[in-house]
């Protein structure tokens, strides 16, 4: 299936913040929000199964956050509420690395997060799942080890945008096409990697994926 290789031909990863409550909360951001939030990664921060999530030069607080990406399946733009998962190709359980120590320096200059959001390596992808073979995408677990500690363990169920409304919304500003990845947002429990550890992500009992993290400078 050429879906399975999204991460070979997709041309953009789009990230939807602050769709958790309670990670928006341990965050220092309301619970809610009116319109979802969104930034972008660049398709060159992905990074597969068996290679490494490399920190960044000078990034001194690295963090995890798993996520379900929703991967598209064909291309549309303002597509209508009814028909939004028509569009829904499949999904991959996925990480949004991110450089915290950055994030926080441009949130106090009001500067993008660009450089802390979208660096090499920012976005690990598990294995492609065709939407056939999830029967609710809503009623997932979502679950993040580190060292083969529980970090994160959410439930898609407590997403505050749900699938079909982050579809619509997001093509109302940008036209999807097949193989664009979509971050959906990830739950508490967020917190600081270093070199040498590991990172464990899954999906349910579908599938999980493995990442070593190491320093750039390391070889």
């Amino acid at each position: 299936m050429r879906l399975s290789r999204f991460v070979e031909f997709g041309r953009k990863i789009i990230c939807i913040g602050r769709n958790y409550a309670e990670h928006a909360k341990e965050m220092g951001y309301a619970a809610k929000t009116d319109k979802p939030v969104i930034f972008l990664k660049p398709a060159s921060s992905y990074v597969t199964v068996g290679n490494p999530i490399k920190i960044p030069r000078d990034c001194t607080e690295l963090h995890h956050e798993v996520e379900l990406g929703v991967v598209i399946g064909r291309k549309g733009s303002d597509i209508p509420l009814q028909e939004a998962m028509d569009y829904v190709g499949g999904y991959a359980i996925s990480l949004d690395m991110t450089a915290r120590d950055w994030q926080a320096i441009a949130k106090q200059e009001g500067k993008p997060w660009a450089l802390a959001k979208g660096f090499d390596t920012s976005c690990p992808v598990g294995p492609f799942v065709p939407k056939e073979q999830i029967q609710d995408p809503h009623a997932l677990k979502i679950w993040c080890k580190v060292n083969g500690e529980t970090r994160q363990n959410g439930s898609t169920s407590d997403m505050i945008f749900k699938i079909p409304y982050i579809v619509h919304y997001v093509s109302g500003f940008f036209t999807l096409e097949a193989g664009d990845l979509i971050l959906t947002g990830t739950p508490k429990g967020a917190g600081s990697v270093k070199h040498g550890d590991e990172i464990e992500i899954g999906l349910d009992d579908i599938n999980s994926a493995k990442f070593p993290i190491i320093s750039k400078e390391s070889k």
